[in-house]
């Protein structure tokens, strides 16, 4: 039997949180999170999506990573302020920080660390949640999105997580890889939804996973994004021509080429 690389993950973050939970009562993250909105560093993180759309702009969500499971260590003096300043010049829309610790080397704080930078974009915790507190816990890092990975949570969880979410005014991307979890995530009406190229069991990719599942989610009233295994400017204009997606996700291909990467080039066309 194959290695299931989500479930090894998810075993870990269990875990992780019992002793993060009782080091951060949740009484202790709230009053951080009235200290942030007083200081205003929340954005809108799907509302900066859903204005490039209506302007027919692309939109890119460039992910901070240190490692990945895949690739393993992709950048060796892992600098999140100075990445985000290098996407911020390059005008993409939003970031992905990666706060996972065990498989991709992440901390929560790297988002605070770039809020208080003063780097003006919205900023998405990239990570596995598994329990209602970690919404909090990422919106006092600094967090204005929270992922929600279907194949990883039942059902109940996630309607949990999205309402918590919601309740945090956070903005929501919900994770697909399959038809079936497409379907499902059509309940989640004011969520953006992703199609991981990715399959997290197994850690390839195809980006036609994206072909083969957006005619589902065409009447979506939110935002779609095609996620993961990006690797051109020309893979990226295929998905937008051919599926009308205007959103992606891209992490490695562009970190291991910061300085003039070619996939840049199309919001400098926006």
């Amino acid at each position: 039997m194959s290695e299931n690389i989500l479930e090894k993950i998810i075993i870990k973050k269990k875990v992780e949180l019992e002793i993060y939970k009782a080091n951060n009562p949740v009484e202790s993250l709230m009053n951080i999170i009235e200290n942030n909105n007083y200081k205003n560093i929340y954005l809108n993180f799907k509302e900066k999506i859903e204005q490039n759309i209506n302007n027919n702009q692309i939109s890119i969500i460039a992910e901070i990573k240190k490692a990945s499971p895949s690739a393993g260590i992709i950048i060796d003096n892992y600098d999140p302020i100075e990445i985000a300043k290098i996407y911020n010049k390059n005008k993409v829309t939003c970031l992905s920080v990666l706060t996972e610790q065990n498989f991709f080397k992440g901390k929560a704080y790297d988002i605070a660390k770039i809020k208080l930078a003063n780097i003006k974009l919205p900023i998405l915790c990239k990570d596995f949640f598994i329990d209602k507190w970690q919404v909090p816990f990422a919106k006092a890092n600094g967090a204005d999105a929270i992922l929600i990975i279907l194949a990883g949570v039942s059902e109940d969880l996630a309607n949990e997580l999205y309402e918590e979410a919601l309740k945090y005014n956070m903005s929501v991307i919900v994770e697909v890889h399959t038809v079936e979890e497409a379907q499902k995530a059509l309940n989640f009406k004011d969520a953006l939804i992703g199609i991981n190229n990715r399959n997290l069991k197994t850690l390839k990719t195809d980006i036609n996973t994206t072909y083969d599942i957006h005619n589902v989610l065409i009447k979506h009233r939110g935002p779609l994004i095609s996620e993961s295994g990006i690797k051109t400017k020309n893979e990226l204009l295929d998905l937008r021509n051919k599926t009308s997606i205007k959103t992606f996700l891209i992490g490695e291909s562009l970190l291991k080429n910061l300085s003039e990467n070619s996939i840049f080039s199309v919001l400098k066309q926006n």
